[in-house]
């Protein structure tokens, strides 16, 4: 059979081919840098070298190439994630580990107002075991920084000295940072 169609064919040793159909070039596959002309010039080219030819494309098109992904290094996983991993704690240890995360990091509490929020009547209501779990195991919070953001909050909140911050930040009804801990975020308020 016989197509009438204006059809040019030009070959690249199996590496892809173009196509030249009604006086518009089609590339497809890889090109080679020599091509061979075959049946130019013609404005009938057989069915079956257009077949052949439209098969070795068909070949190359299913076969997509791999793109092999370079590997991040996986970062070390915090205490935290290997905490809440871990099929050896129970469920109320895991919970309060997230309820201790939560409040470290979003309420920028100090360590021990953390425990006692976990332990409260009036705040969560964990078994001092479990709360005590999940505080051991918040690795990655920045205690000072913590501090330094309360005392931010209170120097701009609520307008206080630089000295009843540290006191907010260290009082037993207050904060409970460390004194260390106090002492960096004082250190480091804006002026």
């Amino acid at each position: 059979m016989v197509r009438s169609r204006k059809l040019c064919c030009w070959t690249t040793k199996g590496k892809g081919m173009v196509k030249m159909i009604d006086g518009k070039i089609l590339l497809t596959g890889v090109m080679a840098v020599s091509l061979i002309l075959s049946g130019c010039g013609s404005e009938k080219v057989s069915n079956e070298n257009t077949s052949a030819v439209a098969q070795q494309s068909s070949q190359q098109q299913e076969q997509p190439k791999k793109i092999e992904k370079t590997k991040q290094p996986e970062k070390e996983k915090t205490l935290q994630q290997k905490a809440l991993e871990d099929s050896s704690a129970s469920m109320g240890q895991k919970n309060a580990l997230k309820k201790a995360i939560s409040y470290a990091k979003n309420m920028h509490m100090s360590k021990l107002a953390v425990y006692e929020q976990l332990t409260s009547e009036y705040g969560e209501k964990f078994p001092e075991a479990d709360a005590q779990w999940a505080v051991e195991r918040l690795s990655d919070i920045d205690w000072k920084k913590n501090a330094l953001e309360k005392a931010k909050s209170y120097q701009k909140g609520m307008s206080m000295s630089v000295d009843a911050i540290y006191d907010q930040l260290t009082s037993e009804y207050g904060e409970r940072f460390t004194p260390e801990e106090a002492q960096y975020a004082v250190d480091n308020l804006p002026r």
